[in-house]
């Protein structure tokens, strides 16, 4: 999806995460804001003012605690009530929590519901057709699918660089070179095409010991030399390091995977336009740029999710 935010928005990403130094850490949940006036200070009612409490969700890994922070941070300074449930589980998990009525809305990714929850093909061709069948399965059930995100976090593998130099590993395809070879990941990792399935139909990777492995804990099982490879997502924090290779994937198993808001129909019309406008604002300033530095924030210098989104919508002048 083409960007265009202006540059000051590129340059705040650094500010934001400086920022988060001075922020007293804070808890991922909680109710809503009692600010009378907008996040500026200026004396315009603010347009959530007196609207119905809404659930947020979110999902089992350090970027989903951060993308139900700042939704939902950014919800609250306009006044909306906002309840945030953090950590609640995977995919399906989180799912049914939605069609429940637990939750009134959680961050997903478009390929995840095309793929792993409407079931609606292993190979999307493109972002926009993966957006397009999430929508309309989505709205089929009583749910809208908000603005996607600039930015797209997609699974891959990852060897350590030392390995990938070792054994001549640059794409998906190098790893038939290594015969048996331990991969970790979550576990539902080892069903999905977008995994192991995948790994195996695509690129003939049959000879894969699957072990598996927590999100979060992948890098320092391979750190450890515990794994041979492992899963990873695209805009992790970690790869910045400049330790890991990520393979090539020449057979496009991993699809497409932008962030939307998921959210019921009768919440956004119960809670009006400003709603919808926020969340949507918010989407639209998460670039790659923006989400890796954040991601790094929270999962290398373990600064907590709610004070990294406090201080990122801060310098965008949404909090």
């Amino acid at each position: 999806m083409k960007n265009t935010r202006p540059f000051i928005r590129t340059i705040a990403v650094g500010v934001a995460v400086a920022i988060t130094a001075t922020l007293t850490a804070c808890g991922s949940s909680g109710g809503g804001s009692s600010n009378q006036s907008g996040p500026t200070g200026s004396a315009t009612p603010l347009p959530g003012k007196g609207k119905p409490a809404i659930t947020m969700g979110d999902k089992n890994f350090a970027e989903e605690y951060l993308l139900g922070n700042l939704y939902a941070q950014a919800l609250r300074a306009q006044g909306f009530t906002v309840n945030l449930k953090g950590n609640i589980g995977a995919s399906a998990v989180i799912d049914k929590a939605l069609t429940s009525g637990r939750i009134d809305m959680y961050p997903e990714y478009t390929g995840v519901i095309y793929t792993e929850l409407a079931k609606l093909g292993d190979r999307p061709q493109s972002a926009q057709q993966t957006l397009q069948g999430a929508t309309q399965w989505e709205n089929e059930r009583g749910f809208a699918v908000l603005d996607p995100t600039p930015f797209q976090d997609a699974d891959g593998v990852a060897v350590l660089k030392d390995f990938a130099q070792q054994h001549g590993l640059t794409t998906m395809e190098d790893l038939t070179k290594l015969g048996k070879f331990s991969f970790g990941g979550p576990p539902e990792n080892e069903t999905r095409y977008q995994g192991v399935v995948g790994m195996k139909q695509a690129y003939g990777l049959n000879q894969i010991q699957f072990k598996p492995l927590s999100i979060g804990l992948q890098y320092s099982a391979l750190d450890k030399h515990q794994v041979d490879s492992i899963a990873i997502f695209t805009t992790d924090g970690q790869l910045a390091s400049g330790k890991y290779t990520v393979l090539t994937d020449t057979k496009g198993i991993f699809g497409f995977q932008q962030v939307v808001p998921v959210v019921k129909k009768s919440v956004l019309q119960a809670e009006g336009p400003a709603f919808e406008q926020t969340l949507n604002k918010v989407s639209a300033l998460l670039t790659t740029q923006a989400i890796v530095t954040m991601n790094k924030a929270v999962q290398i210098d373990q600064k907590n999710p709610a004070a990294v989104a406090k201080a990122f919508l801060q310098a965008n002048g949404m909090a």
